[in-house]
């Protein structure tokens, strides 16, 4: 069965770095287009990054556009996000998630996609 799972959010200090990895089992990661999501408590779940199959084309956030950095090993089923000068407002559950087939530049809502990891905490705080 479809599977990811996330892991190497933690409790970082504002300026500070966290690199948060996917495993993803049982469907074959080249096919599909890959996203995160993150959502802090009493917001609705937020779309962070996408990544096409290929890795050819990527998405982000304004909030995140030149701080966070996805990628993906499709060898390895692996997804990934580094986030750089992390702010207490990045603050939040971090969830991967696989897209709907169909291919989109944007990284779309939540309904777009069709599987997601349990998440991981970040908290960014001094």
């Amino acid at each position: 069965q479809v599977q990811l799972v996330e892991f190497g959010g933690g409790l970082v200090q504002p300026g500070g770095s966290l690199r948060l990895s996917c495993a993803a089992s049982g469907f074959t990661l080249a096919y599909y287009d890959m996203g995160w999501f993150r959502q802090a408590p009493g917001k609705e779940r937020e779309g962070v990054s996408c990544i096409s199959n290929r890795s050819r084309y990527t998405n982000y956030a304004d909030s995140v556009k030149g701080r966070f950095t996805i990628s993906r090993d499709n060898a390895k089923n692996m997804l990934y996000l580094e986030m750089n000068n992390l702010k207490p407002e990045d603050t939040a559950v971090y969830y991967c998630a696989r897209r709907k087939l169909g291919s989109s530049y944007s990284i779309g809502y939540p309904s777009d996609y069709d599987y997601w990891g349990q998440g991981t905490q970040v908290t960014v705080s001094s």
